[in-house]
């Protein structure tokens, strides 16, 4: 796993992204799949989740899972749940050691963090998610608990890049009505999307001065989960959380 932190005089940001090594899933979920709704063995994914929270040094009830469904649904949690928050793209909190995750395996795992104030969110961003406006639903989320834009970066995880992602022309269009700058070419020149691109052009218009992206292609990385390369595959996930400082 690769952490990204950032320093707050209270509390500081964590945010933490996995990949498909280490874990206990086994082909075609191999081996270090978080996600429960793919097809994999229960008991795997299980296992996978307790070895994350084990890594992190929270308890497995600490971390907020989704049901995620390319929507634009908020949840904002101040408490453990007693499992995944159903029809929810993006999570919001304001409480140290509450792990909030988002799953994705082409889409990209939005991770935000507001070092002065202490709030944290962990948004779904697909192509879906973009054109349908979860990003600024988050951002008005963490504003509501007091996050202020001007106070907020972002990491923008591993997804498909731009050259791997072809969509029909429509599609691009629909997308790029909202973020203009998603819109590409793909390396054999047909219409695609970079979602990154354009979410990061979303929050830098939000007044959000610090973006930024892991330049992985879950495409082309084979340490990464592709649903567009593979089908059937699982999911890696983005944690970002709160630690509380001592000393």
């Amino acid at each position: 796993m690769s952490s990204n932190p950032a320093a707050s005089p209270a509390v500081r940001p964590r945010r933490v992204v996995t990949d498909r090594r280490g874990g206990r899933s086994r082909s075609p979920y191999d081996s270090f799949n978080l996600g429960d709704h793919v097809g994999d063995d229960p008991a795997d994914v299980a296992a996978n989740r307790a070895r994350v929270a084990r890594e992190l040094g929270v308890d497995a009830d600490r971390l907020v899972w989704m049901d995620q469904v390319h929507g634009t649904g908020v949840a904002v949690v101040d408490r453990p749940q007693p499992g995944p928050l159903a029809d929810t793209d993006a999570l919001v909190t304001a409480t140290p050691g509450l792990v909030l995750a988002v799953l994705a395996a082409d889409c990209v795992p939005v991770l935000l963090a507001d070092s002065e104030t202490g709030v944290v969110a962990a948004v779904h961003a697909g192509r879906e998610g973009v054109r349908k406006g979860v990003l600024p639903a988050a951002l008005s989320a963490m504003a509501s608990l007091g996050a202020r834009a001007r106070h907020v970066s972002a990491l923008l995880g591993p997804a498909v890049c731009g050259a791997c992602y072809e969509v029909p022309e429509q599609m691009q269009a629909d997308v790029a009505r909202v973020a203009p700058e998603a819109a590409v070419r793909t390396r054999t020149g047909t219409p695609g999307l970079d979602l990154r691109a354009g979410i990061e052009q979303l929050l830098r218009r939000a007044g959000i001065p610090e973006v930024v992206q892991d330049p992985r292609c879950t495409v082309e990385d084979g340490t990464l989960f592709s649903h567009r390369r593979d089908g059937v595959t699982g999911r890696q996930a983005g944690l970002v959380w709160l630690d509380q400082q001592h000393g």
